[in-house]
């Protein structure tokens, strides 16, 4: 179906998806799976770390940020792609999807910006250990993290407005989801500002938080090879889960960039899909997973809470 006006445009044609027969049902009980474990072990964290005192410090406060960002992105893919999985007809209206839009790029922004406020903690805990208390205070915490998620909210709020108003050829994109740079694509209209705008978002997203936390780990290695053993342990115990997520994080959300700004038809359709997918389903189930394991504190509070009557 051909559109010539963004106005006219009332639904999204979807064309990744490929006929399944019978099969679509145990895609359905993965997916499903999948999500109600994503649910499940951030909704736990989140609990947790609300409902003890002892955990209300600038390291977990972050986290119970990021774990609330995983339930907010997850919720924005899974209960769509179980929807979709079933239905015959691969379509979406206009505004939900606009919304989905929404949705995954303010979880990408979010959760960057997070993972940058988490840097600058450990960076402060491990260069500056005296002062650290005074240098987090809770306020500076709540600042940091209310920012994260407006500056999100705007930042993503901006592209989509932009692309609402342009004027479409077509309204087919080829993914299992929308994606703003795919309607880019579809426009008749002139999209340099669309353009424009994606080069500046780039960069205050991805490329902003990325060099504060290369430089903070700059700081944090200088410190642990001038410092002693028991710096170093408490850095690597400490900074490890933190660079694991970002690594993850990271490599999902690259190839993602990567695939909808140049032609990846060398590689099999279905990685390219699974691939399209990781950053939104791996990561939150891989965040709560290595924090809830790694940290201790959590560890024996998730026992005494939740376990120790069973």
């Amino acid at each position: 179906m051909m559109m010539m006006n963004s106005t006219q445009v009332s639904y999204f044609t979807l064309t990744a998806y490929f006929h399944t027969g019978m099969f679509k049902y145990l895609y359905f009980i993965i997916i499903m799976c999948l999500y109600v474990l994503i649910i499940s072990a951030n909704v736990l964290l989140v609990v947790v770390i609300c409902s003890n005192r002892s955990l209300h410090e600038p390291m977990y406060l972050f986290l119970c940020s990021l774990f609330v960002n995983e339930l907010y992105g997850s919720t924005g893919l899974f209960p769509f792609l179980l929807v979709q999985i079933l239905s015959d007809v691969h379509t979406v209206a206009a505004p939900l999807c606009f919304l989905q839009i929404f949705i995954v790029y303010s979880y990408v922004c979010v959760e960057l910006l997070n993972l940058a406020a988490m840097s600058y903690d450990r960076y402060l805990a491990i260069c500056y250990p005296l002062q650290y208390n005074t240098r987090m205070p809770f306020n500076k915490i709540a600042f940091l993290i209310a920012l994260a998620w407006f500056y999100a909210s705007v930042a993503c709020f901006v592209p989509i407005t932009l692309s609402v108003h342009l004027q479409l050829c077509g309204n087919v994109i080829n993914k299992v989801y929308c994606d703003n740079y795919s309607i880019v694509k579809l426009a008749c209209s002139n999209t340099t500002v669309n353009n424009i705008y994606g080069l500046i978002g780039t960069f205050a997203v991805i490329i902003c938080p990325l060099s504060l936390i290369l430089y903070t780990y700059m700081r944090i290695l200088r410190v642990c090879f001038s410092g002693c053993k028991q710096t170093r342990q408490k850095a690597v115990s400490t900074c490890t889960p933190h660079l694991a997520s970002l690594l993850n994080f990271s490599f999902g959300a690259f190839f993602e960039i990567i695939q909808s700004r140049f032609n990846m038809n060398g590689l099999p359709f279905m990685i390219r899909i699974v691939l399209s997918l990781y950053f939104l389903t791996c990561q939150p189930l891989f965040t709560p997973l290595l924090y809830g394991l790694n940290m201790s504190n959590i560890r024996v509070i998730c026992k005494k809470q939740f376990f120790s009557k069973i």
